[in-house]
């Protein structure tokens, strides 16, 4: 089944629907246009375009496999990052348990794509998307799903949704990294209320605890290894209560791509349980890395003995006017590049097959179709030059692109990644 509908991409045609292929690759199969090995600069691609480099995409990938090995921890990465199935069965390979989710839509992707063990790390009260679940997991006796409670009220619409469901669904109480922070029970009074409604409910079973440390206010290692610790006090305390009896694991999840070295410092500390901790880890970007917000964060500037991560996304754009020696305008913008965290950044030019840095060249703003490159003395860019652009924050990277070419080093394009946003 798995095989069938990875396939089943590789049948999709190459049309309209798809920028900055080839035009004259209409008509062709992705898979046929894959075979072709065509170069990303010389065999037809079109500005703009967005390109994985596909060494660096395997770095990553096993960068995060090492990681979690070396650390004992399970993996469920985040693929709300990439919706791209592809990755998804890359990173299982990999040695990843699952696959982190956090809408239904996304869960019914994987599932399409034969995920089987799914961490969705949002409350789920959608009577529509819960009775789904529950088919799912009827149809499949190996399909494995695990979603937050964070109310009393969120288990109350989830049980009455799910009445007659003849599996129960997983749930884990979701600790909030603190007042003002995003989801998640504030206090762990409220977390044990939370936790004795679940014991109430027929068709939802308890079986572990999780949060997300990247919401910390004013994050800093003291301040997330203290809350992690609080999470990791709180499946002590549910389960000197008996609330995880009868259980073959008990999950103990957190971790985003900002601080993956504090969970892995700390899920170390998780004393013995009355079943084994399924210690998981979710961080998602790092499967391309970026060139901005998350090469400031990421842990392996902290621990660089540990490893580290290559950006793999390169936007290429075309200058299409240079309208004064202070300012050129090339033909990608909003809906093409991530802007929400920081603007792309200029990092080489293409002339004739001969690429250079990009010096003296300054990315100041995106309009929807343009970025506006504001340029000094030292640069030299022409009309018709290609300008490698990096960027930042993965997430709004992957969900501008349906079908994104992977390259080699040498430009020639091995394989594409389809998204589903």
């Amino acid at each position: 089944m798995v095989l069938d509908a990875l396939a089943r991409l590789s049948e999709e045609r190459v049309d309209h629907r798809f920028k900055g292929l080839p035009p004259d690759a209409a008509d062709l199969t992705v898979g046929e246009l894959a075979a072709q090995r065509r170069n990303l600069f010389t065999d037809g691609f079109t500005t703009p375009v967005l390109a994985l480099s596909a060494e660096r995409l395997e770095h990553n990938l096993a960068a995060l496999e090492t990681y979690a090995e070396r650390h004992g921890l399970a993996f469920a990465p985040h693929g709300k990052t990439s919706m791209a199935p592809q990755l998804f069965h890359r990173q299982i390979e990999r040695g990843a348990w699952g696959i982190t989710l956090a809408v239904p839509h996304q869960v019914r992707v994987a599932r399409e794509f034969g995920v089987e063990r799914v961490f969705l790390a949002n409350e789920l009260v959608d009577a529509a998307a819960l009775r789904w679940v529950a088919a799912e997991q009827d149809a499949d006796p190996a399909f494995r799903f695990v979603c937050y409670v964070d109310s009393v009220r969120g288990v109350e619409l989830m049980d009455a949704a799910l009445d007659g469901a003849s599996r129960p669904v997983d749930v884990v109480v979701e600790l909030a990294a603190g007042e003002g922070a995003r989801t998640g029970v504030r206090t762990e009074a409220e977390c044990a209320a939370v936790a004795d409604a679940v014991a109430g409910a027929r068709a939802l079973r308890l079986v572990g605890v999780a949060g997300y440390e990247g919401e910390v206010p004013q994050a800093d290692p003291e301040r997330v290894r203290a809350w992690l610790r609080r999470l990791v006090a709180l499946a002590v305390d549910f389960d000197e209560a008996g609330r995880f009896a009868g259980l073959d694991e008990i999950v103990v999840s957190a971790g985003g791509s900002a601080w993956f070295d504090a969970v892995a410092d700390v899920f170390a500390e998780v004393p013995e349980l009355s079943a084994p901790a399924l210690k998981l880890l979710r961080s998602g970007a790092y499967v391309s890395h970026d060139d901005g917000h998350y090469q400031r964060l990421t842990p392996f500037n902290r621990v660089p003995g540990e490893g580290g991560l290559e950006p793999a996304f390169r936007l290429w754009t075309q200058v299409v006017s240079r309208p004064s020696a202070e300012q050129a305008f090339s033909n990608a913008g909003k809906r093409d590049a991530a802007y929400d965290l920081d603007l792309p950044v200029a990092q080489v030019v293409r002339r004739d097959g001969v690429e250079r840095p990009a010096t003296g060249i300054e990315v100041t703003g995106l309009s929807d179709q343009h970025a506006w490159l504001r340029t000094s003395s030292e640069a030299d860019l022409e009309v018709g030059d290609w300008v490698g652009l990096g960027l930042s924050h993965p997430c709004t990277s992957f969900d501008k692109w349906a079908l994104i070419p992977v390259a080699e080093a040498d430009g020639t394009v091995v394989d594409y990644i389809r998204t589903f946003f």
